[in-house]
């Protein structure tokens, strides 16, 4: 299985925290531990973390003994409430995945009709804010806290006040329902994936303030009609192997099939958003989680498989949209700060954009992308070098669309055809702010080591005259005042065979 939890652009906050979690996944104590956890939490639990636990500490168990909620351990020293798959030990959901706590003595868990995690010294606090009575982990891996029973019925069934399956993180399980209220959100917060109106949609945030849709499967409405007013849609990952589209009733609008399609499986099937923005699904063979669906077959497609500025060419992998530049760690080193304002500074009249044009490159899933018609090239770069909010511009001379590129640039595709020509705006201020940095140090070092060298100069001049003085009242103590001879002019040898010896008799 792919590992979750890593990055393959941009960080941001919460880009880091789950590639930490994954370097501790694979602990062979987790369903020692988890054996030992209660399967309710009744008001007046309180928990503080183990020391003495590396990775996973258990509070509380479905039935099945499959699921497991309690501390994950991340980084060692940092801690967040998780819901894990006990046989894999693959975290499943997080509460509050952006802020972590301590793994501390005074943080603390407890559930009086809430849950909450407190950590006083960071000052986090996550509450589900409700009144409940009792925590329970359902065999689905459904957290929920429920409230006394539900008689209007005639039906001994508890009122569920509120559940983990209604915040989902990456990850949908077997029989979840994800509405049009909910995100899935990447690991390193990049990407998401959110309902429309008759669509699921893959979305990209590249700094722009707005996000760029990027992958989009619409209903086929082969078996039932999406009627309009009657309701938003919503999806569900079926163990039968296929995720499917409901808007109302059980019959769906679409159906997306798995490569377990309608294949009975025994183990636990779900859907994860990957960090690098695809949407795969996975399920458990009982010893390894196996792929069963890639909605992005092909890399070039993803949103950014070779970073900013860089260029992804079908059978021949990843490059630089600047041929001067090399690719390295998954970036391309031409690519300046991202800026909200690409236009040169009108106040100084500095000009530090940096204009590149590239031929045979076209944009990714440029059906989803803005355009406009223009009749040639030039008037193409003018609309974007004339507008501060774009980043670039791809003409294509066969039919005149010019894709605006309102968002730090990404990865291009490479083509053959040299008839569709990239414009591209760097911003270089971010290398020149690095040299002159590097510069103010080294001058600074420089100037601290002539200081230091004038000081010690300084310095051992003092000691000369201050023992040079020395040696004179001395002389002059023996010849009753009189210089005269080899004495009138006292050497720096002098200075050091008296400095030696007087230091032995301090």
């Amino acid at each position: 299985m792919e590992r979750s939890f890593n990055s393959v652009t941009r960080p941001i906050s919460a880009q880091l925290l789950f590639l930490l979690i994954t370097s501790f996944l694979k602990w062979p104590c987790t369903e020692a531990a988890a054996a030992s956890a209660a399967e309710e939490l009744l008001k007046g639990f309180e928990a503080t973390p183990n020391p003495s636990i590396p990775f996973f500490q258990p509070l509380l168990n479905d039935s099945s003994s499959k699921f497991s909620f309690g501390f994950l351990r991340v980084n060692s020293t940092q801690l967040a409430l998780a819901v894990l798959h006990v046989p894999s030990s693959e975290p499943l959901w997080l509460a509050n995945p952006t802020t972590l706590s301590r793994w501390s003595g005074r943080t603390k868990v407890f559930f009086n009709g809430s849950l909450v995690i407190s950590d006083p010294r960071t000052r986090m606090f996550w509450s589900t804010e409700t009144q409940g009575d009792k925590l329970v982990l359902l065999n689905n891996s459904n957290l929920q806290i429920q409230k006394g029973f539900d008689n209007s019925n005639n039906v001994n069934v508890p009122t569920v006040l509120w559940q983990s399956f209604d915040f989902p993180t990456n990850t949908l399980v077997e029989t979840q329902n994800f509405t049009s209220t909910m995100t899935l959100l990447s690991s390193n917060g990049l990407y998401s994936m959110r309902l429309g109106n008759d669509f699921i949609g893959l979305y990209a945030k590249f700094d722009s303030g707005s996000d760029q849709i990027y992958w989009k499967h619409k209903a086929l409405q082969a078996k039932a009609q999406i009627i309009e007013g009657n309701g938003p849609i919503h999806v569900q990952v079926d163990p039968d192997g296929w995720l499917g589209m409901y808007q109302n009733g059980t019959t769906p609008v679409d159906i997306e099939s798995f490569n377990s399609f309608q294949r009975s499986l025994d183990g636990l099937l779900m859907v994860r958003l990957e960090p690098d923005g695809n949407l795969k699904a996975y399920y458990w063979s009982g010893s390894s989680w196996v792929l069963d669906y890639v909605a992005i077959r092909e890399t070039c497609d993803l949103p950014s498989p070779c970073g900013s500025y860089g260029l992804c060419t079908p059978g021949s992998g990843c490059s630089c949209l600047d041929n001067s530049t090399e690719l390295s760690s998954g970036e391309c080193s031409s690519s300046g700060p991202y800026s909200n304002d690409m236009c040169s500074d009108p106040k100084t009249q500095k000009n530090d954009i940096k204009v590149l044009r590239r031929g045979g490159v076209e944009v990714p899933f440029k059906e989803w992308m803005r355009y406009e018609t223009t009749p040639s090239l030039e008037e193409c770069e003018n609309a974007c070098g004339n507008n501060c909010s774009c980043y670039g511009a791809v003409y294509n001379n066969a039919s005149g669309f010019c894709y605006i590129l309102d968002y730090p640039i990404q990865t291009l595709l490479g083509t053959g055809d040299d008839s569709k020509v990239g414009y591209f705006k760097i911003k270089e201020g971010a290398n020149k702010k690095k040299i002159n940095s590097g510069l103010g140090v080294g001058v600074g070092l420089l100037g601290g080591a002539v200081l230091c060298l004038i000081g010690a100069v300084g310095f051992g001049s003092y000691k000369i005259w201050r023992n040079k003085k020395r040696v004179n009242r001395m002389l002059e103590e023996e010849t009753g005042g009189v210089m005269s001879g080899p004495y009138k002019d006292l050497g720096s040898a002098s200075f050091r065979s008296i400095e030696m010896c007087s230091s032995g008799h301090r």
